[in-house]
């Protein structure tokens, strides 16, 4: 018998028990739905995860001095940083490259002390897809400019000093050369960042008021933040622009910066796989019972076919082209079921607002705060490694049985009643 006939005869076998077939594709596509939707679940939080720790520290990949990260003092620094940034931007992946100081520092008012971490940074050359500080400004107002006269704290840190809008604020810290100084700035905002760790330690200033501070040049600071479009290409991007830039600076991805947030969101992704893979075998074990069965009944039909003159390699092609339309609806029906709901949490997503504030704080991971609206999205190799997983699933659950049917013996069989 040839292919196109097999096939017709394959479609026909299936339909013979509907209620086993309509059964099996349904845990095909609820299978389908439930790799999907945690899939997608995954790849957005974690995606807007990194993006919002690359926003809040120093990008997805940084340029800085080779020892800053064993020893981050104000003392190792990168020069010509206009060169250095213009050396990032010509990366076909890069979106930005800011220039920004950070370091700590001892803020004082007349009411109290604390110890703060401050980040330096040029407003003219920051905006909202770099710097994720100015969507949370809760009083007051942002820098308009680099040497602007002003300290921007975060909402804890601003009630522990007692420090309202227009308040002096002394900060003392080491300048380039490891000597003690100190400035002194008016409080001109208050920002909120949904991560207590940070909003109780945060001090935002202008870039050029504290290069004057600390005795930098014009194009000197600690770091150049660099800014891509998809931070998984991070690593690639690094090694583009370290091979551009030469060994007088270090070029440095965000995981490498943040190695706990790193092994965070690797537990997570680990843990998400897990389930993904029980899920795949409970399912393709649903398809092998369906279709093993489905031999197991049809064995002395299958004698008789044989008797008849087709060969064992004709009833493995039949079996397996069975597994090929359950392949084909069960991925249909997967689409059809995981179509509305991935468009209404993509789009709307849902506000987990209330549940953050009954647990009495924000959700935060090493100083970077939860999103409180959950919303998914998934990337097109993973939605298509999930598509080529359910066919994958579904022919290999064929193949024993398929075997089984080519092996039928047609005088033991045609004897079955």
């Amino acid at each position: 018998m040839k292919g196109p006939k097999l096939v017709s005869l394959a479609w026909r076998n299936l339909w013979r028990q509907k209620r086993r077939t309509l059964l099996t594709l349904a845990s095909i596509a609820f299978g389908g739905f439930l790799a999907v939707m945690m899939t997608a679940m995954q790849d957005q939080s974690f995606s807007d995860f990194i993006d919002t720790a690359a926003r809040l520290g120093a990008g997805h990949v940084t340029i800085q001095h080779p020892e800053h990260l064993d020893k981050p003092t104000l003392t190792r620094t990168v020069a010509a940083t206009d060169a250095k940034r213009a050396t990032a931007e010509s990366d076909r992946d890069v979106i930005r490259a800011v220039d920004r100081t950070s370091g700590q520092m001892m803020l004082a008012t007349a009411s109290d002390s604390y110890g703060a971490f401050f980040v330096a940074y040029d407003p003219e050359l920051e905006n909202k897809a770099t710097m994720r500080f100015t969507e949370g400004l809760v009083a007051g107002k942002l820098f308009a400019t680099s040497d602007d006269d002003g300290i921007i704290l975060g909402t804890i840190l601003a009630q522990n000093l007692d420090a309202k809008l227009g308040d002096k604020i002394v900060f003392t810290l080491t300048d380039r050369k490891g000597e003690i100084v100190s400035g002194m700035k008016r409080l001109s905002g208050i920002v909120t960042t949904g991560a207590t760790s940070t909003d109780a330690a945060l001090a935002l200033l202008p870039i050029d008021a504290v290069r004057s501070v600390v005795g930098y040049d014009e194009h000197e600071s600690t770091q150049v933040a660099i800014f891509l479009g998809d931070g998984r290409r991070s690593i690639k991007v690094a090694r583009r622009i370290d091979a551009k830039i030469g060994p007088e600076a270090a070029v440095l991805t965000w995981d490498q910066l943040q190695p706990e947030i790193k092994a965070f969101v690797a537990m997570k992704i680990g843990g998400g796989r897990v389930m993904e893979i029980i899920i795949a075998v409970l399912v393709a074990a649903g398809i092998f019972n369906t279709i093993f069965m489905s031999v197991l009944e049809r064995t002395r039909e299958f004698g008789i076919m044989r008797a008849l003159g087709y060969t064992p390699g004709q009833l493995f092609a039949l079996v397996m082209s069975e597994s090929a339309w359950l392949a084909a609806m069960g991925l249909v029906a997967a689409c059809v079921v995981t179509a509305w709901p991935y468009y209404y949490l993509h789009g709307t997503g849902i506000d987990m607002t209330e549940m953050y504030a009954q647990q009495g704080a924000a959700i935060d991971i090493s100083g970077v705060g939860m999103d409180p609206i959950l919303r998914i999205g998934i990337f097109p190799e993973n939605a298509l490694a999930i598509a080529l997983a359910i066919v994958g699933a579904t022919m290999l659950a064929g193949v024993y049985p398929a075997w089984k049917a080519g092996r039928v013996n047609p005088i033991d069989a045609i004897k079955l009643v």
